[in-house]
């Protein structure tokens, strides 16, 4: 099925924008106007925002093809294609924030500017089978008027046909030219007037003033705007500002930055469930806690060793990951049976062990009674935090877990990506969430060097455990642990939008005091706790 079924607003620089004729809840404002336009793509839009939006309407678009790199996916731009409506939506990896919206297909979507169609004479006009995009003498007197001259591109074979990119403030048109009729002293008013130009052939919207200018620093440039890309159904004050980034300085403590707002601290062991809510907004959904099937790698003896690994010195042990957060099995968004977030601010009304989940920040936070949280790193200048006095009723955050949203993942999408830096020191450089696994263990194991008792305790906390995420008929059966590694999909795995295709879904599981890593087979992570 085609998008043709509601016109498409095109704001340069922007977005692009259906026209909602029935439901005047969706708002899109701009420079203080409102108008009934339902954004469907916004630059700097996050990937879970947008993959979300277009899951969820089938019907509209019936085929999603995502393409990455499997080797490097978080490093690399991810490539969502929409075939069946004619467009194409490229994120850059590290941050997966929408940077170039492209049009490949103009009889597939109707497209508006400024309410006037795209296509000349509209689309009763044109024929439905043919591609092709609008003319010139149509963009250039009709729609964005007078334009500097553009930027040629000869075919890189034996073509006869090359490119012309004319590009206003925002969007950019591609036509095919003669390239036996080129030359740098022609006007490109008439060439592109004449035969020897045919009609565009696709469209781009992009952030930037031309996009010759652009084209360089299109995946690395701030982004003007915030990732989530419209406002559905809930007011502007229910949003909070989205975190930006996460800055894990050990000791159980961390430091949220956030887009306009001031940077937010989390301490472990103290921050409470009403100190996320007054700072991240109320949780898009609660879970409460109840898998018990790795309790056995928790419990300690008499001793109170670690049964895994009996020569850890006390206070270095590795706390293992709760199986059940919401990367498997939390309670969806429009679900009846998630808690209100109205009943949050109630104590009483939460469970003693439970997971917020905040999707659409990226993370996901514990809440359980007060305990001590991993360590500080020793070169931090930071005191190691004390044991709770007593026991408190209190319910406080005991972990955060961030995610990655690595593409080719079990849990892709469930959450938009979180960036992190970890701080061990006053330097902290190369320890990202972009950094392969191999780099960051190399650092935090010359961190943690001098504070292992033996070699044995060393190599006992490196020693990984296999997570199994694919097992089961549902998400909320598929959590295994493995004795050992399996193979699970070749280089070169095709990619989809699942990030799976039947096989194990296998992670490994490393540890640091206070950090616990899944970490892929390629070495992205596709997780951390901080507890």
């Amino acid at each position: 099925m085609s998008a043709k079924s509601a016109p498409v607003q095109i704001l340069p620089g922007k977005s692009l924008g259906f026209i909602s004729m029935s439901d005047d809840r969706h708002l899109y404002l701009d420079a203080g106007r409102a108008s009934s336009l339902l954004i469907f793509t916004a630059l700097g839009a996050s990937l879970h925002n947008v993959l979300t939006r277009v899951k969820s309407h089938p019907q509209t678009y019936p085929a999603i093809d995502l393409a990455y790199s499997s080797t490097d996916p978080l490093r690399n731009p991810v490539v969502l294609q929409l075939p069946s409506n004619g467009l194409r939506l490229r994120f850059d990896g590290p941050d997966q924030r929408l940077r170039l919206i492209e049009v490949l297909d103009f009889s597939r979507v109707d497209l508006l500017y400024k309410n006037q169609d795209v296509m000349k004479g509209g689309k009763s006009t044109e024929q439905p089978t043919s591609s092709q995009g609008p003319s010139f003498r149509h963009v250039y007197n009709r729609l964005f008027g007078p334009s500097y001259p553009g930027e040629y591109i000869p075919p890189p074979d034996q073509s006869p046909y090359g490119t012309y990119v004319l590009s206003y403030p925002g969007v950019a048109f591609s036509f095919p030219l003669q390239h036996s009729a080129w030359s740098e002293q022609c006007d490109f008013v008439a060439l592109l007037s004449s035969s020897a130009a045919q009609p565009a052939t696709s469209m781009s919207i992009f952030q930037g003033s031309s996009w010759p200018e652009v084209r360089a620093k299109l995946f690395i440039q701030q982004p003007q705007y915030p990732r989530a890309s419209a406002v559905v159904s809930k007011t502007r004050d229910s949003f909070a500002d989205e975190v930006e980034e996460f800055h894990i300085l050990g000791a159980g403590k961390l430091e949220a930055s956030r887009r306009t707002g001031p940077p937010v601290s989390i301490v472990l062991g103290e921050t409470s469930p009403q100190d996320l809510i007054a700072e991240f907004g109320p949780p898009d959904a609660i879970y409460r806690k109840h898998d018990r099937r790795i309790s056995i790698h928790r419990a300690t003896g008499t001793s109170g060793a670690d049964p895994l690994n009996p020569n850890l010195s006390p206070g270095r042990n590795l706390d293992l990951p709760d199986t059940d957060h919401s990367s498997t099995n939390s309670i969806a968004d429009d679900s009846d049976e998630e808690t209100p977030a109205g009943q949050v601010s109630d104590p009483g009304s939460l469970p003693a062990e439970s997971f917020f989940n905040y999707f659409h920040h990226g993370f996901d936070a514990f809440i359980s009674h007060p305990c001590t949280p991993g360590p500080a790193f020793p070169a931090s200048g930071i005191p190691d935090p004390t044991a709770p006095s007593l026991p408190s009723t209190q319910l406080v955050v005991t972990k955060i877990i961030l995610h990655g949203n690595v593409p080719g993942s079990y849990p892709f999408n469930r959450h938009r990506r979180s960036r992190w830096t970890i701080h061990p020191d006053e330097t902290s450089l190369g320890l990202n969430a972009e950094s392969p696994y191999d780099e960051i263990s190399e650092r935090l194991r010359a961190v943690w060097k001098g504070s292992y008792s033996n070699p044995g305790e060393e190599r006992a906390t490196q020693r990984p455990m296999v997570l199994n995420r694919d097992w089961g008929d549902s998400p909320e059966s598929s959590v295994e642990f493995l004795g050992g590694w399996e193979e699970t999909t070749a280089k070169g795995q095709p990619s989809g939008v699942d990030g799976h295709d039947g096989k194990l879904g296998n992670t490994e599981l490393f540890g640091f005091p206070g950090l616990l890593f899944e970490v892929l087979k390629n070495g992205a992570v596709s997780s951390l706790t901080v507890y």
